[in-house]
C-alpha cells in the first residue's frame, strides 16, 4: 500500500533535483528556498527508509535506492500530467490532443508533411508541435508534457527509460552558402579559417560531430558559434562564410533550392538513426495511432527510406 505521507511535492522536488543535479538549481525552478527542498528531500527519505541521493564536491548522485526510485517517480509525475490533459480535453468540449517533441532535422523536413497527413486523417484532434534540442525535449516527454518525441537517438544517458523506434537514417552535413570559398578548395583542414556554427551542449550530433573531427586530426574549433536554431543558421550561413554542421534534414529545402550547399566530405560516420521516442510505460491512444499513419505516409511522399 501506498505511503500517505508521501505528497506530490516529495515527488515534484526528488525528481527535479535529479533533473538539475543541484539543490539550488532545483529550488529555483520550483520557486523554492534551498532549505525548503533540503527539508522535503529528507522527508521523503525518512518515510522511505532509505538514502536516494549522496551529496559531495563533485555534485549529487543518485544512490541505488534512489535509482530505482526516480524510475517510478517519473512514471508517477508523467501520468498525473496525463489526467490533467485527459480533464482539459473533456472541457475543451472533448477535441482530443497530441503533443509532439521534433528536433530541428525533423520539424524542418518531416512535420510539414506529417502535420498536413494527419489533419486529413483526424481533423477532430488539435496537434500541437514542439521543436528543440534533444535533452530539451526528452525532459519533457519524461514529464508527461509531450506524448512523442521524433528525432535523432541520443547518448545512452539520455535515453534511460525510453524506448526507440527507428525510422531511417540521416547524415550530418558541412554547409555553406552558394559560391563559398571552401567549394572551389574543398580541404577540411582548413575549416578553421571560418567561423562554424557548431551543434551546442546536450544536442543529439554532438558526440559524433566531435569524433568525425578528431577523427581527422582536427581538434578544438575556435572560432564557433554554438547553436541548433535552424531559423539563426539559416540567415546567417546564406549572409556570412560560415560553416554550419547540422543534420541534413535541417536545411534539406535549401539544399534544393540552391541557397546553401554542403561540402564534398564523407559523413557518412556521422550517419545515425531517426526514430519515434516515448515512455516505455505509456498505452498508445487513438490518436498516436493515426499518427504513426500520417508519418509512414509522409516519408513515403517524401521518399524517405525506412
Amino acid at each position: 500500500m501506498l505511503d500517505r505521507r508521501i505528497k506530490i511535492r516529495h515527488l515534484q522536488s526528488f525528481v527535479e533535483i535529479c533533473r538539475e543535479r543541484s539543490m539550488k538549481n532545483a529550488a529555483e525552478k520550483l520557486n523554492l528556498t534551498q532549505p525548503a527542498i533540503s527539508k522535503t528531500l529528507k522527508e521523503l527519505e525518512d518515510i522511505l527508509g532509505a538514502p536516494l541521493l549522496t551529496r559531495s564536491r563533485a555534485g549529487i548522485s543518485l544512490t541505488r535506492h534512489g535509482d530505482v526510485f526516480l524510475h517510478f517517480a517519473e512514471m508517477s509525475l508523467a501520468s498525473l500530467q496525463q489526467g490533467v490533459a485527459g480533464v482539459e480535453d473533456l472541457a475543451g468540449q472533448g477535441r482530443s490532443r497530441l503533443a509532439v517533441g521534433a528536433l530541428p532535422s525533423v520539424a524542418a523536413r518531416l512535420m510539414p508533411e506529417v502535420a498536413s497527413e494527419f489533419a486529413h486523417l483526424s481533423p477532430g484532434t488539435t496537434l500541437r508541435i514542439m521543436d528543440g534540442p534533444h535533452g530539451y525535449l526528452i525532459d519533457r516527454l519524461r514529464r508527461g508534457e509531450l506524448d512523442i518525441v521524433i528525432g535523432r537517438l541520443g547518448p545512452p544517458d539520455t535515453m534511460q527509460n525510453i524506448s526507440f523506434t527507428q525510422l531511417y537514417n540521416e547524415e550530418v552535413r558541412f554547409i555553406v552558402r552558394a559560391g563559398h570559398p571552401l567549394l572551389r578548395t574543398p580541404e577540411l583542414s582548413r575549416i578553421n579559417d571560418y567561423q562554424v556554427i557548431y551543434p551546442s551542449q546536450g544536442s543529439a550530433i554532438l558526440p559524433l560531430v566531435e569524433r568525425f573531427l578528431i577523427s581527422h586530426g582536427i581538434g578544438r574549433i575556435d572560432k564557433r558559434l554554438e547553436t541548433v536554431s535552424g531559423a539563426f543558421g539559416r540567415v546567417f550561413t546564406r549572409k556570412s562564410d560560415a560553416v554550419w554542421i547540422i543534420s541534413a534534414g535541417v536545411v534539406a529545402n535549401e539544399i534544393a533550392d540552391g541557397h546553401l550547399v554542403a561540402l564534398p566530405w564523407d559523413t557518412s560516420m556521422m550517419r545515425g538513426p531517426v526514430g519515434l521516442m516515448r515512455r516505455p510505460e505509456t498505452t498508445q491512444s487513438p490518436q498516436d495511432q493515426v499518427f504513426q499513419i500520417a508519418l509512414r505516409n509522409a516519408m513515403a511522399l517524401l521518399g524517405m527510406q525506412g
